[in-house]
């Protein structure tokens, strides 16, 4: 019987959610002797923002969680905001005694005492015995720009050719680079993005790695995601946007144009992502996990107990599009453990007057869609529950656009831009379309031409169970093949226990 806190209407069943209280970012992400640790901001004294924490669990499957106390709390620096975290594998901070641990890097946010005025100061912590407890260094804040207000986010990694630590921090409109021979002390090298990408919004939560580009052997690129805060002017709330190009250990250079604006998700709900830090060599894989909700109405979404969650984790791919180089997104395999049952179906065709259903099927379901348009204009999936409610994931093949309608998914009144129907340029690979979805309790993530574009999106259906209708607009369709796995929950072998 499951853990009745886990049985919470809406309460997601395979994302990774806190057990009570407030969540937003992921931060501090790294793997290390057999762990994946993801701390995240929390607020253990309510469910909307609040005084920040780090909140800490682990997992040795990215699906599975142990919750762990929270790992960093306020001081006489301030609230501990947005961060990252490394493996010290040779001990270049002098905190291990020769050998390796893990230091985390994050923002310290107060008001100056003597100006009144905001300031954000860079601080390490450390731990010595696999992230359990962890240690402020006493040296705190080792990272001070009196000048920048909007000042956070630190995201650390070791650039090997320089053999540096480089830091790369949000900066109000840019971001600005660092680096450092031992996570302590910290030189300015370079900054970017003045004039680059969306600036709809506040710069936040950077990233930075390197990845080989599919199908082009030896050539590698480097990414720069950048989160965009949230502004009342723009009705999509806050997202997040990526840059392709090449960095020299002291500051990056786009590949693309000023102009050019790449969307790490095309919904409305994966926000403040970033990746795993010091994931083996032999894996390989570039893993990344964002924050499903959005500054727009986070603090109002209708959950009880807890509030927000994670999206699945999804390794992120560098491939050759026309129009350059471009980042796709897969699901993580271990997600496959989940499945519990099968049903497929092929050679189906649907038109206006001849929808397929497949009945009713659960909600945790795991969705892999492929059709060709024949002549009609729009093709999609309606994923239904009892009283009408219903969210749209369709093509428009007049637009070349995907697209999820939200607008009568469930319960949506709970802030008036919630309801919406938004969508993202997709062009047909080879006369198809093929989607990849995963249906969660209250939210559903697509992947489109094997991750070539993506959206997430959350919703509240107000009644349990769905019924997946295909359909189709203006003409038929061939559906080449449906597959619907049955999910089962993360949270199945837990014993009951009381809140």
């Amino acid at each position: 019987m499951k853990s009745a806190i886990y049985e919470e209407k809406f309460r997601p069943q395979f994302h990774f959610t806190p057990e009570a209280n407030w969540m937003n970012d992921p931060n501090g992400m790294v793997y290390y002797e057999g762990e994946y640790h993801l701390f995240y901001q929390y607020h253990p004294g309510g469910t909307t923002w609040g005084p920040m924490h780090w909140g800490h669990a682990i997992s040795k499957d990215l699906i599975h969680w142990e919750h762990l106390p929270a790992a960093l709390e306020p001081d006489e620096h301030g609230f501990i905001f947005s961060g990252s975290a490394v493996v010290d594998w040779k001990d270049s901070s002098g905190l291990f005694t020769g050998g390796s641990g893990l230091v985390a890097l994050f923002t310290h946010h107060d008001t100056n005492p003597e100006t009144q005025e905001v300031r954000q100061r860079q601080s390490i912590a450390y731990s010595l015995d696999k992230g359990r407890n962890w240690i402020k260094y006493e040296g705190n804040p080792v990272l001070i720009e009196k000048q920048i207000i909007d000042f956070r986010d630190p995201k650390v990694i070791w650039h090997e050719e320089s053999q540096r630590w480089v830091m790369v921090l949000a900066a109000g409109d840019h971001a600005r680079f660092y680096n450092s021979p031992d996570l302590k002390s910290w030189s300015f090298t370079g900054e970017f993005g003045l004039s680059d990408g969306s600036h709809d919004g506040v710069w936040e939560c950077p990233d930075l790695f390197e990845l080989s580009v599919e199908g082009a052997p030896g050539r590698k690129q480097w990414v720069l995601i950048i989160s965009i805060g949230d502004h009342p002017d723009h009705p999509e709330g806050s997202r997040t946007q990526y840059f392709v190009g090449d960095f020299d250990g002291r500051t990056f250079t786009n590949s693309n144009s000023p102009e050019t604006v790449l969307w790490v998700d095309h919904g409305r709900d994966n926000y403040a992502g970033v990746t795993w830090s010091d994931i083996p060599e032999e894996d390989g894989r570039r893993i990344f996990l964002g924050w499903m909700s959005n500054w727009k109405y986070a603090n109002f979404t209708p959950t009880v107990t807890w509030r927000s969650a994670m999206t699945i984790p999804r390794v992120l791919s560098l491939i050759n599009h026309e129009e350059g180089v471009r980042l796709v997104q897969r699901p993580i395999d271990e997600l496959q453990h989940l499945r519990l049952s099968k049903q497929y179906w092929e050679e189906l065709h649907v038109a206006p007057e001849k929808p397929f259903s497949s009945g009713k099927v659960g909600e945790l379901l795991e969705v892999r869609l492929e059709f060709e348009m024949d002549d009609a204009k729009l093709v999609g999936l309606k994923l239904k529950s009892s009283m009408g409610e219903e969210t749209l994931v369709g093509y428009d093949v007049r637009a070349s656009l995907l697209f999820i309608d939200r607008l009568a998914s469930g319960q949506v009144d709970f802030h008036q831009q919630f309801a919406c129907r938004h969508e993202a340029p997709l062009q047909l690979d080879n006369g198809r379309v093929s989607l990849h979805l995963f249906l969660d309790n209250s939210s559903v993530e697509v992947f489109a031409n094997d991750g070539k574009v993506v959206m997430t999106d959350l919703i509240f259906p107000a009644s349990g169970g769905k019924e997946l209708e295909l359909f189709a607009e203006a003409g038929t369709a061939k559906i080449v093949s449906l597959t619907i796995d049955h999910l089962n929950s993360i949270y199945s072998n837990l014993k009951s226990k009381s809140l």
